[in-house]
């Protein structure tokens, strides 16, 4: 399997970011870590293995990214008004950095579906459902889709932009509903320790309240939060869909 580590000085976080790609060919997926972990992970957690054959097929390109939760709604000794602000940097990040590089490392035709696990699953959403011109779907695992599971509280107008539960049903712009409504959006989850399906029928119902066609697929009670969930989860979503 081809793999080759880059990265580069983000203007918008103001650091290094580094980038992890695999394959040679195929739509690119973008994948979010989960928690506050690193781009790295994903392939320490042998989920990029479980991948590889479809990877080495040429069904896909895989990017993974780190994550800036600690240094966000994970940091406890942020104020959660700098939370946001961090958060929003990573958007730009992704939007305004990332993206293009993506492009420029496959062609500017080049589907990008986002993914991501747990907390990475909610980051998946809230990006392809933000930017949906950009951005051609996601698959979100093991997620919730209300960001205030996660501020402790706190909720202000840009927690409500990035809590795809809150600002999805008073989105009233056509033109973005009907990107949204032409992307490719997978949303699983199991129903063993520690997943939530409850909380993917609720946003699954804000979707169907606006008309946007998407998959729900609640695995059964055997299915936990864990990685040996994702790495059978992903294979098949992908298998399945795409």
């Amino acid at each position: 399997m081809q793999r080759e580590i880059t990265g580069w000085f983000s203007p918008a976080l103001q650091k290094h970011m580094p980038v992890a790609a695999y394959g040679h060919y195929g739509f690119a997926l973008l994948m979010i870590p989960t928690a506050a972990a690193d781009y790295l992970e994903y392939e320490r957690f042998q989920l990029i293995d479980a991948l590889q054959p479809l990877i080495n097929g040429g069904r896909m390109k895989v990017f993974s990214i780190d994550s800036i939760n600690n240094e966000s709604w994970m940091n406890r000794e942020m104020e959660p008004a700098h939370k946001a602000i961090r958060h929003n940097q990573f958007n730009e990040y992704v939007f305004h950095e990332l993206i293009p590089f993506i492009r420029n490392h496959c062609s500017p035709d080049t589907p990008i579906i986002t993914c991501g696990a747990s907390f990475g699953a909610l980051h998946a959403m809230n990006l392809f459902l933000k930017k949906p011109d950009l951005l051609n779907g996601v698959i979100s695992m093991s997620g919730v889709y209300d960001l205030t599971e996660y501020t402790r509280g706190f909720f202000d107008e840009q927690v409500y932009f990035n809590s795809p539960q809150h600002y999805i049903p008073n989105l009233t712009e056509h033109d973005i509903l009907e990107r949204q409504r032409n992307g490719r959006i997978i949303i699983a989850s199991g129903s063993g320790n520690y997943e939530d399906p409850e909380a993917n029928r609720r946003f699954s119902d804000v979707l169907n309240s606006k008309s946007i066609p998407h998959t729900l697929d609640i695995w059964g009670h055997d299915i936990h939060h864990d990685w040996p969930t994702w790495r059978r989860m992903l294979p098949h979503l992908i298998e399945t869909h795409f």
